[in-house]
């Protein structure tokens, strides 16, 4: 019996515009950092963070209020029910469109650096945003954005003031900074 070589090149994968993606959220990070008193920076995440990508790229990422993480039990607590207010606020969004044409020729190991225009939505208010996002095909079926600069968010413009000050009150503190650098780096799976 012969053994018989294939002479065929293997597969390449489908484009990245080929099919939906789907926020893998085990592998995906979204992070903002707190400051109290004037100077304590501290860093916090979101640990539940989901989402699509359709083929005509429409995104739309939800982030599950509940899944603050600030490493602090009673601060996360505060956070849920004083801050977000999850009981009537269980998740925030946020959508972007995106060009497909940018990411067509993006093969296995490459990377694009983009510019995304999206909309933020905390508790019914919406707000714009701007971020440069490096995109990195990581597998045929595996894509990897992280965010180059952070998405500043301000508290006043989501109209979270009013949780802000009741924050700063039960911990004693003399300032909680209302604006916040976001960063994230979310896993896509198709």
């Amino acid at each position: 019996m012969g053994v018989t070589a294939c002479s065929q090149a293997p597969a390449e994968p489908a484009a990245l515009t080929t099919g939906a993606w789907t926020v893998d959220s085990e592998a995906s990070e979204l992070s903002y950092v707190s400051i109290k008193a004037g100077e304590i920076g501290e860093a916090n995440t979101f640990e539940t963070v989901t989402g699509t990508v359709s083929a005509d790229g429409a995104a739309l990422i939800e982030i599950d209020l509940a899944s603050v993480s600030t490493g602090v039990d009673i601060r996360d607590e505060r956070m849920r029910e004083v801050f977000f207010v999850v009981a009537d606020n269980p998740t925030a969004t946020v959508s972007a469109q995106i060009d497909p044409a940018a990411f067509e020729t993006l093969g296995v190991g490459s990377s694009t650096v983009q510019t995304l225009d999206g909309t933020v939505s905390i508790k019914g208010v919406e707000a714009p945003f701007q971020s440069e996002v490096t995109v990195t095909r990581s597998g045929a079926d595996r894509v990897l954005a992280v965010s180059n600069t952070p998405i500043i968010l301000d508290a006043g413009r989501f109209e979270l003031t009013g949780g802000l000050a009741q924050l700063q009150e039960l911990a004693g503190l003399p300032s909680i900074t209302p604006v916040v650098p976001v960063t994230f780096a979310l896993t896509f799976e198709r």
